[in-house]
């Protein structure tokens, strides 16, 4: 138990997201005990006072809330479902918080396991913005469970979106979001191969796109690295194929045709056909010549 005004925590997943997520929480002075399938992936978190523990097991075991960041629906359903030791692992009165970006239908098979200690909380903003306090978590669960949590999410940001209830709000507003920046990079992607092929140099582009009210603000911080073609980052093209192919499942699901989403999900599975697996969201660049 921490002491007042501080939870004891296990963050599951050290992938950079959840990374940045202990290191918010041990800047707010939680207890904080990290577990990942790889060991060693986080060990400035390790010099900070954080726990590396062998097990989700031995993480979840007398923590006040278990936080999971990890990669897709299968791996949350391995770590949190029945027959995996970490849901008898999770205390009685522990609450759930997933921050990975998941189905909306798997965060209510989550929420009805949990029994209403369940809360779905994935990011809009990069693992930096985590770091600096300037994402926004959104939020759906029951508004007590919340309440009592308001610990965890003052110490990670200060701008939260309350989706309701229904954790499976939350999960249809991070997809909805998701969408807009993958088909924003791959809009830029397309302009600035437009440019660098009618022989504009990458210095005009960078400064005419940079300036101009039409690139929305959260693709700034790639424009860089699509001009230069660098596919250096944190969010793999595999991961915004899976993202994309989440939105198109829910819009299959309610009977709605979303053709531009098609395309968008395309251009990523083919940059990971192409050999661009590694590269971030911003390589779908090279899916372009100059």
């Amino acid at each position: 138990m921490g002491s007042v005004g501080t939870m004891d925590i296990a963050v599951l997943g050290m992938g950079h997201m959840g990374r940045a997520l202990a290191g918010r929480l041990l800047d707010g002075s939680h207890e904080v005990r990290i577990w990942n399938r790889t060991p060693g992936r986080a060990p400035d978190l390790v010099e900070r006072g954080a726990t590396e523990v062998a097990s989700p097991t031995e993480a979840a075991g007398g923590a006040e809330v278990v936080v999971t960041s990890l990669t897709d629906d299968a791996a949350v359903l391995e770590v949190l479902s029945p027959g995996d030791s970490v849901l008898g692992g999770v205390g009685p009165h522990a609450a759930v918080v997933d921050c990975s970006t998941v189905s909306p239908k798997t965060s209510r098979r989550l929420a009805a396991l949990y029994d209403r200690r369940f809360v779905a909380a994935p990011i809009l903003g990069a693992p930096s913005a985590v770091t600096s306090g300037q994402s926004t978590m959104l939020l759906g669960g029951p508004a007590s469970l919340l309440d009592r949590l308001e610990p965890v999410w003052s110490a990670v940001t200060g701008k939260t979106v309350r989706c309701g209830d229904d954790p499976g709000r939350a999960t249809v507003v991070k997809l909805m979001g998701n969408f807009l920046l993958l088909a924003g990079i791959a809009t830029l992607a397309e302009v600035v191969a437009t440019g660098q092929a009618a022989g504009l140099d990458d210095e005009f582009l960078s400064t005419f796109l940079g300036a101009a009210p039409l690139v929305a603000p959260a693709l700034s911080n790639r424009l860089e690295a699509v001009v230069s073609r660098d596919p250096a980052g944190w969010f793999p093209t595999p991961l915004g194929a899976k993202d994309m192919g989440l939105l198109l499942d829910l819009a299959g699901s309610l009977d709605l045709g979303l053709p531009l989403a098609e395309a968008v999900r395309d251009r990523y599975r083919t940059a990971v056909e192409q050999g661009l697996e590694e590269a971030d969201i911003a390589g779908v660049i090279e899916l372009y010549p100059r």
